[in-house]
């Protein structure tokens, strides 16, 4: 297999999509060779000019008719060698043996302005042979669901697919009732998940699996393959930077909503935005996906269930790792075990630097845990708590503002007093803690009642709102005044309860 950095063919560079692709370069048990279905009456309503450039894609391209074409699956650029990627998974704990991409179409691979390599995906580009039965479509709601809430991610500094543009169909979709159809591109470091391992181990496949082991490496962590057992690195590595990717989202309220391992990016990504959310008034057992009927997912559940998943990515690994048997057993455990410590610590230093903690002391763990479950308690709202506090840890007069998220403010008292204790041991100056707590505790997040309110406005026509919700949330950690009103959280009437994943 030729490496990752070299070209396909010079004549890919020549195309509008400097598409160099490896993945399809990959054995065909891999995919499916499938060329996307075409719509009936394709309208840009989005491209993420920033991201386009640091594709080396020309948006201009992307805004022709030309582009349209390409990024709604009615015409196939030079290049590009579309496939449905296969894989398996454990659903809700229980293992499906064939899932694949019902209704995504990998068109290909570009190499951006800094070498890094990044998948482009059509997603609601119609059936595959992985589709099992569905229509292999998208309804426009998930699609500008997944284009806020991904690239809200990306600008909170959180590991993430991202968006790169959202057209519109011209075509319905039957779900509970008709909908307006539309296609996502997404852009992820790869698409390649735990799920893809189950695939080819549930199957015996140790050559195709040995195969796409020694991809991910090359592709996603390269300096394993310098260690005595690549493959136990490997794994190691994974566990570590899912582990990581876990705290971050622990750190900023974030609920994935369907955490199966076909969901499970193995490049440490968060990647299929379903039935996502973010949390508004703090509460560790709060579910808002509608098909999460047990809580497995819960807010708090978050990191046991990426544990869960890596273990059976461990298993997928063993014929691999030290020879396999015992051994390999043994140094699978091994590293699942380090998951903890590499989260706990990822965790820890995030939530000091939301407290304004720049020293690490003993007790800070249970000062944070006690804030939270004050919040828990009182109905704090998680983001504009951690944002109030940056204000208070410059000077006691803003405590009025972190006071009246608390039903009973007295909770944050008490709790402040040894806040401001343990900030006494701290040598910078109040200023300096304040500019950088506000550097990590964001003002706006993607909050579920706006993006509800933007997709009603999108079925009806109606798209402004949701081009400012996406450059407001381009900008988490400013203050912006004049959008003040989309750090609020939503009054009674406005909450959102449950969330779906629009499939």
């Amino acid at each position: 297999m030729r490496s990752l950095a070299e070209s396909s063919t010079s004549a890919d560079a020549a195309g509008p999509i400097p598409f160099d692709n490896s993945y399809a370069r990959l054995p065909e048990a891999f995919y499916q060779r499938v060329k996307p279905l075409a719509v009936a009456a394709p309208r840009l309503l989005r491209v993420n000019d920033a991201l386009a450039c640091q594709l080396r894609i020309d948006p201009r391209f992307l805004e022709s008719p030309e582009g349209v074409a390409v990024l709604s699956g009615n015409e196939i650029a030079s290049g590009s060698e579309p496939i449905a990627q296969a894989y398996a998974g454990h659903q809700f704990g229980d293992f499906v043996p064939q899932l694949g991409d019902g209704r995504a179409v990998l068109l290909g691979e570009v190499v951006d302005v800094a070498g890094k390599r990044f998948d482009l995906q059509l997603k609601g580009s119609g059936r595959t042979r992985f589709s099992r039965g569905g229509d292999g479509r998208a309804a426009l709601g998930p699609v500008i669901r997944e284009y806020i809430v991904s690239e809200a991610m990306a600008a909170l500094g959180i590991p993430t697919t991202r968006s790169l543009a959202v057209v519109l169909t011209g075509e319905n979709v039957m779900r509970e009732r008709a909908l307006p159809g539309g296609i996502l591109t997404r852009v992820a470091s790869s698409h390649l998940r735990v799920g893809t391992f189950q695939y080819f181990a549930a199957r015996g496949d140790i050559e195709n699996l040995r195969a796409l082991a020694d991809y991910a490496i090359a592709r996603h962590y390269p300096e394993a393959r310098l260690a005595e057992d690549p493959y136990r690195a490997f794994y190691a590595a994974v566990v570590a930077a899912l582990a990581r990717l876990s705290a971050r989202w622990m750190l900023v309220g974030f609920i994935h909503g369907v955490l199966n391992t076909d969901n499970t990016a193995i490049g440490g990504e968060t990647i299929d935005y379903g039935p996502c959310a973010f949390i508004d008034a703090y509460r560790p057992d709060k579910v808002f996906s509608y098909i999460d009927q047990f809580g497995r997912y819960a807010f708090a559940n978050q990191p046991a269930a990426v544990a869960w998943n890596l273990a059976r990515f461990g298993e997928t690994l063993l014929p691999l790792i030290a020879g396999g048997g015992d051994k390999a057993i043994e140094a699978a455990n091994a590293s699942i075990a380090g998951f903890d410590d590499h989260f706990n610590a990822a965790y820890l230093a995030g939530m000091r630097q939301k407290l304004g903690l720049a020293r690490a002391v003993e007790g800070d763990f249970e000062l944070a845990s006690d804030l939270l479950n004050r919040m828990a308690e009182n109905d704090a709202d998680f983001t504009l708590t951690f944002r109030a506090l940056c204000e208070a840890a410059a000077h006691a007069k803003g405590d009025v503002d972190v006071r009246g998220l608390f039903t009973d403010p007295s909770a944050f008292d008490e709790w402040a007093g040894r806040w401001r204790e343990r900030l006494s041991l701290e040598e910078r100056s109040a200023e300096a803690r304040r500019t950088e707590m506000l550097s990590v505790n964001p003002m706006f997040i993607p909050r579920n009642h706006r993006i509800e309110a933007v997709i009603r406005d999108a079925e009806a026509g109606r798209f402004e709102k949701f081009h400012e919700l996406v450059e407001v949330l381009a900008h988490p950690f400013d203050d912006q005044p004049k959008f003040a009103d989309y750090a609020k959280p939503p009054q009674p009437e406005e909450e959102v309860r449950q969330t779906f994943c629009g499939t």
